[in-house]
């Protein structure tokens, strides 16, 4: 089983990343479960969602502990005590950012900077469709097809189309190394 951590800031779009990325795993024919975690509901405040992907029946229900990926929106998260906790050498780490990815002791992280071409497209720094793209193009766990459909399930007419073409965007970017 694949577990995963997205962490974000309220009004980010943490919690529907999480939704669209377990309705895109579904598509690609995977049991899947998404689900929310967070303190007083307000934008700007911490928010963290919660991703599980496997090819059998999901029974477990608690959250996750000790993700294998670590999915950030907002690179100034990482610096909450709890935004690491459980993470190991082995955790993938996807933050959007413009720096260089780096390793240190206790973690590789992967970078892309998803607030960019969000607000080329978008116009606005929301990131959750755009990191998708990248975490996709990087990890192959669920297709981008897959993804572009599920937005489709979440957002409706112009709204859905530039969050594709965002996730899209991004996809071929990191594909692409640029």
């Amino acid at each position: 089983m694949i577990e995963m951590r997205i962490i974000g800031r309220g009004g980010q779009g943490a919690v529907t990343s999480a939704q669209i990325l377990a309705i895109a795993a579904f598509y690609d024919g995977k049991q899947s479960q998404a689900f929310p975690n967070f303190g007083v509901e307000r934008r700007g405040a911490p928010s963290y969602a919660y991703v599980r992907i496997d090819d059998r029946k999901i029974n477990n229900r608690s959250l996750v502990y000790e993700p294998d990926y670590l999915i950030v929106l907002d690179a100034s998260l990482l610096n909450l005590p709890g935004a690491v906790e459980g993470v190991s050498r082995g955790t993938k780490v996807f933050v959007n950012s413009s720096k260089p990815e780096s390793c240190d002791k206790t973690m590789c992280v992967t970078t892309f900077d998803a607030t960019k071409t969000a607000m080329e497209v978008l116009g606005k720094p929301i990131v959750n469709t755009a990191v998708l793209g990248g975490f996709a193009a990087k990890t192959g766990i669920v297709s981008i097809k897959s993804l572009v459909k599920a937005v489709d399930d979440v957002f409706d007419g112009e709204l859905a189309e530039k969050n594709k073409k965002v996730m899209e965007k991004v996809y071929e970017e990191v594909k692409s190394g640029k």
